[in-house]
Parts: C-alpha cells; structure tokens; sequence
C-alpha cells in the first residue's frame, strides 16, 4: 500500500528565527499524534537545509524529514551557483523537488533536464519529487493530459523502472500560488491517466510511485483531495509556510 506523504515547500521564504518557530510548532503539534502510516517532509531554501535539518532531527520523529528545492543535473565541476545531490545528501536531506512549473518557468528547463536531475537525486541515495502540469491555455485548449503524458513519457525514457523510487507530483500550474483549486474529482482524473500511462510501461512501477497533488491545497480542501484513489498526498506551498496550516493538511 502506498503511503500517503504530504511535502511542504516553502519556496523562497523563510528566516533562522521564523524557521525555528515553524519546527518547533510542527514538531509539538505532530508529537501529539499523526495519523498511522503517513510520511511527511519540509523542504527548505538551501541556506537553511543545515539549520532545518538539525532542528527536525532534534524532534527524533521517524516520519518527518525535510529536502531540498531543487539539484544539479551535474555530479560536480564547474557549474557555479549550482548543488550537487551528493551535497544535499550530506546534508540529510530525504526528498528533493525537482521540475518544478517555477523553474520550468523562469529558467526554462526541459523534461529532459528534470529527468537527469531525477537520476542524480536517486543515485545520492535520496527520493526525487518530480514535477508535471499544464498551463491554463493549456487546459483550455482541451490538451492537458497530452501534455502531462508527454511531461511523463520523457521522464520514463530516462528512469525507465527506477520511477518505482520517485514521487511525481501533480501540479496544475494554473493552481499554482492563485487561490484557485482543481476539484478534487479533476486531480483525480490526471492522477488516474498517470498512473494508467506508467502501468502501459510496467504495471509494478504503476502501482507503487506515489503521485501527490500540488496546487492550493489547503486545510478545508485536503480531505477530499486525499480521500481520491489515486492521490497519494500533497506537494503544499503557500499554506505550509504556516506551521498550524501544515498540521491541519498533515492531518487530513
């Protein structure tokens, strides 16, 4: 059974003092009891993974960890102002995002770029969270699953059955930091057609990736969405900068 995993992602926001508070509320609220079987993570700015990652491993609480927003496609070398998957898994990291819509954006990677930043995750020992979506001219234009199967389809050339280790998050990009929500019966649907699309190529990688939603979940719409077969979980932005926001999801 695949466990359902709620990941926040505080982009870039966040402060030593802020960031010690937000620990110290998750922490304390989670010590009170979380639901069985759930995995839950924070991932953090790089400057602050060290400090995160100290605090949430003073918690000695096995199911939260924390991770990275990103990693280099690169093993190392002359590629300043990037990070190595090794270095973050020095650092303890468990999950790093990667093919997020905002660096699909503003700095125009390609699936194929994302899928080799996967395997640099996965070969550091750590979990890849990949990213898919369509824009909202794309959905309009009645080609969103093409374009997330399309989105899908280059990372199984590359991971082949080593998705089995991966999280793909599902995250409509018109959903993204706009208030706006996929109904649950629709982030269903595109959970559904990914999973279908990975069973085409080996059923066993189909039925043991966990795929999560991420787009304006919030506490009062976390229930329904987590009730869906075929989502296992929340990739959370905005609401997980608020510690007491974060717990409620976690305990959706």
């Amino acid at each position: 059974m695949r466990p359902l995993t709620v990941i926040g992602n505080w982009k870039m926001n966040g402060s030593l003092a802020g960031n010690a508070g937000w620990v110290k509320t998750v922490c304390r609220g989670m010590e009170q009891g979380m639901p069985a079987g759930r995995k839950f993570a924070v991932c953090v700015p790089t400057p602050y993974l060290a400090q995160c990652g100290k605090l949430i491993e003073d918690c000695s609480l096995a199911f939260l960890s924390w991770g990275a927003q990103d990693a280099s496609a690169h093993v190392s070398g002359a590629y300043t102002g990037e990070v190595a998957a090794s270095m973050l898994k020095e650092l303890g990291c468990t999950y790093v995002i990667v093919g997020h819509s905002e660096r699909r954006q503003y700095h125009h990677e390609t699936d194929e770029q994302i899928a080799e930043k996967a395997l640099q995750v996965l070969d550091s020992g750590m979990t890849p969270v990949i990213c898919v979506g369509e824009s909202a001219d794309e959905r309009n234009s009645g080609r969103a699953t093409e374009v997330v199967r399309g989105q899908i389809s280059k990372q199984v050339m590359v991971l082949q059955d080593r998705l089995a280790d991966c999280l793909i998050a599902y995250e409509p990009v018109w959903a993204i930091g706009t208030g706006k929500v996929a109904s649950a019966q629709i982030a269903q649907d595109m959970h559904r057609a990914i999973r279908l699309q990975l069973a085409e190529f080996d059923e066993d990688v189909a039925s043991h990736v966990g795929i999560l939603y991420g787009g304006s979940v919030k506490p009062d719409n976390a229930v329904e969405l987590f009730a869906m077969p075929d989502i296992d979980g929340g990739l959370i932005g905005g609401a997980s900068l608020d510690p007491q926001d974060f717990l409620s999801i976690c305990q959706a």
